[in-house]
């Protein structure tokens, strides 16, 4: 198939970044903020990828990543600067292990459950988050960005100009175009929707396929639910008092966290109940997510508190693309197509945000030494002209 004519009324970037997760935001903020006109492609109606929240019943929830860590020099960083932007606080600096062997609580029956908590050896460190919610986070790294949501990009194509050609899917209104053009392209979105976007694209390298295909990812079911305010008394009784707990061993389970405990506001208990990459596989295809959540909390009645089975509400999210299985050695994945071509994301580093971050920014730089050779601005500057 020859080259696609060049059409002069569509828009033509240097750059354009598929996704607005992480890696997209910080690869995107670092090539704009060098000089360089860039278009942020974005299926969801808002910035951060995993790193997100959801309004339901007057209240925020945080049903992807759970909190920030300091993982690594960028990560704290990150941290330093939300904080001193007052939009970060300390959450908790302990999380909880619960342990479970063979699928059952191994206790005596008339223990309570609390006795069965254990926290961990390491040294406490502090777990931050936003009080308005953990998609601040994305919101913070997407300021001053040209961020095009509910837009999926379908197929990436080359024209007779040596530029690329996206072809996008509406999947909200709003006023962009359904194509655009741009001299190079960053794809920073999981490797499995990689595969998907460039399946009519011609001439890319078996190599940089067979990568693509080596990456696994295991799924990960959410459940948001509330609870009636009059159970913050048993909450209050609770010893140890706790915020967050991991599930260690043979559990559907893999964490729990009193999410409203994030929000001074918030009117009723709030929990998020996040599941085993085991118990997601066997179910994510379910057509009944609810009952899925509800299997989770009954669990979750079974292992702490019995009134956690009974929710006045839940909402359930499937994450198909939740953790990296085996990420590559490499910080991204040029295609190296005659047009500047580029993945990224922390299935390349593999560190969760950490990866993420110094992914986009390996991301950019390859980008930009195919380009014009601007000068980068350093990843505490980006952040500290935010």
């Amino acid at each position: 198939m020859p080259p696609l004519k060049m059409d002069a009324r569509l828009p033509l970037f240097d750059i354009a970044v598929i996704g607005a997760g992480m890696a997209g935001l910080i690869c995107a903020q670092q090539l704009r903020q060098a000089g360089y006109s860039v278009a942020v492609i974005e299926k969801s109606r808002g910035a951060g990828g995993r790193v997100a929240t959801r309004r339901l019943h007057a209240t925020r929830t945080d049903h992807g990543a759970r909190y920030l860590e300091r993982q690594g020099e960028m990560v704290q960083q990150l941290i330093e600067i939300m904080r001193d932007r007052h939009i970060l606080e300390v959450w908790t600096d302990t999380v909880y292990e619960f342990r479970v062997r063979d699928g059952e609580v191994k206790s005596n029956p008339t223990s309570p459950a609390s006795s069965l908590l254990h926290s961990p050896f390491s040294p406490s460190q502090n777990r931050y988050v936003p009080p308005a919610g953990m998609n601040c986070i994305g919101k913070f790294l997407a300021n001053d960005l040209e961020i095009w949501f509910t837009r999926r990009a379908i197929a990436l194509s080359t024209t007779d100009s040596k530029t690329w050609h996206l072809t996008l899917e509406i999947l909200g209104e709003n006023e962009y175009p359904q194509e655009l053009t741009a001299k190079a392209v960053v794809v920073a979105i999981p490797a499995s929707q990689v595969l998907m976007l460039l399946t009519e694209t011609k001439n890319l390298p078996s190599e940089f396929i067979d990568t693509l295909r080596s990456i696994e990812y295991g799924p990960c079911i959410t459940v948001m639910a509330g609870y009636p305010l009059e159970r913050q008394q048993d909450l209050a009784k609770l010893n140890p008092a706790w915020k967050a707990i991991s599930f260690i061993g043979d559990s559907p389970l893999a964490w729990i966290g009193l999410d409203s405990s994030k929000r001074q506001e918030s009117q009723q208990p709030v929990f998020v109940v996040q599941s085993s990459a085991t118990f997601a596989e066997n179910y994510l295809e379910s057509p009944n997510l609810q009952l899925v959540g509800q299997q989770l909390l009954e669990r979750a009645g079974e292992y702490l508190m019995p009134w956690l089975s009974a929710p006045e509400w839940l909402q359930v999210h499937r994450w198909r693309y939740a953790f990296c299985q085996h990420p590559l050695s490499i910080s991204c994945l040029p295609a190296m197509t005659p047009l500047p071509l580029v993945c990224a994301g922390d299935w390349c580093g593999g560190n969760q945000i950490e990866g993420a971050l110094n992914s986009g920014l390996a991301a950019a730089s390859w980008v930009n030494s195919m380009l014009a050779n601007n000068q980068l601005p350093d990843f505490n500057s980006i952040l500290r002209s935010l």
